[in-house]
């Protein structure tokens, strides 16, 4: 037997060894700790204060506030900061044969860019760039939570900042955005039609909150419920609470791009303009055409 197959094997083992005493330490700290747990709050309530943050707020200024709005700001002030950034020292460098993240940075624009395009042949110069805007802030917003920044709460507890849209506020606050970028691009579309059109679906901005609210709460009282019980509350979560966040991340931007985009290529397409003189001068020449024929006739 070679030497490279018995290297293999012995790592084989080693690898099932360890896992071994890793599931085995997992155990027996359930076993041993489980007795010892006590929960100070009921599971009804921890996942309504999930939904709610009506205990868990943080001061900011003075001002009894939800952990998402740190989160919100602190999410639109990183971004903020890398787009000053990369403007001022890496948009100059850029060139005809892109670098790795030149590459990177023109797939993500033309990507939002070309959905807007493609589902928006009318006035997408702007929609592209609100798209582009909003699934950014939605995909590194989701993500966010993900770094765990632990806050301290007016009563005195800490917890890890959450998403900014985990906070029914900011989802609604996106979804009326959207809905008003719809609404901008039906009148410069269409005008009065336009505006129409808009107006036609007005529970919109209802809808389209409530999914970003939806599946990002799904996310975490999922999560909030594997850490309330002890016995699943050791691997599982990290396991749980990546997947979920990831998913969203990727699902909800596009949900949200792909909605706002259908909905203003739909309402800012100019209207059909009907040739009635061209029809009418050709109805005259034909009626003309038969009075003559009748006459030689």
């Amino acid at each position: 037997m070679s030497k490279d197959v018995k290297n293999t094997k012995k790592k084989k083992i080693a690898a099932a060894v360890i896992i071994a005493c890793i599931a085995a330490a997992l155990i027996v700290g359930i076993v041993l700790t489980d007795p010892l747990y006590t929960s100070t709050e009921e599971i009804s309530d921890v996942m309504q204060d999930a939904v709610l943050h009506e205990h868990n707020k943080v001061s900011l200024f003075g001002l009894d506030v939800n952990p998402a709005l740190i989160s919100a700001i602190a999410v639109t002030i990183g971004l903020l900061l890398f787009a000053l950034i990369v403007r001022i020292f890496a948009l100059p460098r850029f060139k005809h044969v892109p670098g790795k993240f030149q590459l990177f940075i023109e797939t993500v624009v033309g990507l939002f860019d070309g959905l807007a395009k493609k589902n928006s042949p009318h006035r997408n110069g702007f929609l592209g760039a609100y798209v582009f805007a909003a699934g950014v802030y939605i995909a590194v917003g989701t993500t966010f939570e993900l770094i765990g920044i632990p806050v301290e709460t007016t009563a005195g507890t800490s917890v890890s900042l959450p998403a900014p849209l985990s906070d029914i506020n900011a989802a609604l606050a996106l979804g009326f955005l959207s809905y008003f970028v719809i609404l901008s691009g039906g009148i410069a579309g269409a005008g009065l039609r336009g505006v129409g059109r808009t107006l036609k679906d007005f529970s919109l901005p209802v809808s389209m909150s409530f999914r970003l609210f939806g599946a990002l709460l799904s996310g975490l009282l999922v999560t909030e419920l594997v850490y309330y019980y002890l016995a699943s509350s050791f691997v599982l979560p990290v396991l749980v609470a990546v997947l979920f966040t990831l998913m969203h991340a990727l699902i909800q931007t596009y949900v949200l791009v792909m909605l706002t985009t259908m909905f203003y290529g739909e309402v800012s397409e100019p209207p059909i303009k009907k040739e009635k003189k061209h029809k009418s001068a050709a109805k005259r020449g034909a009626a003309h055409k038969n009075i003559t024929v009748s006459q030689e006739v």
